[in-house]
């Protein structure tokens, strides 16, 4: 018999927490180095982010997509790309909302 899904979320976890562990271990200074996530928008840590082709995915991500992929809820990652669309708009969307406050902040 196959693993519950709930087993499957357990061990994705610990594998995604014990990569970050693992890139931190290896060189520190990731700890300080942050990217744009193509799969949530927001700006993270590159610490336990995995490239996938064209896409690179912060850790929360890649917990998303390898969870994803074992519990064969799609094939690939372009599937969770297409999925996470809306939340990297919103993302945009805060933001260019903070920027224009920023500014407004600047003038005044």
């Amino acid at each position: 018999m196959g693993k519950t899904n709930e087993e499957i979320i357990a061990e994705m976890q610990l594998v995604a927490e014990q990569m970050v562990k693992d890139d931190l271990e290896e060189n520190p200074d990731l700890a300080d180095e942050y990217f744009e996530c193509d799969c949530c928008g927001q700006t993270k840590c590159l610490a336990g982010s995995i490239q996938y082709g064209d896409y690179r995915l912060c850790n929360d991500c890649v917990l998303l997509a390898e969870t994803g992929l074992a519990m064969k809820k799609f094939d690939d990652i372009q599937a969770l790309i297409d999925a996470m669309e809306d939340n990297r708009l919103e993302e945009f969307c805060e933001f260019i909302k903070k920027e224009e406050e920023r500014k407004k902040h600047l003038d005044n």
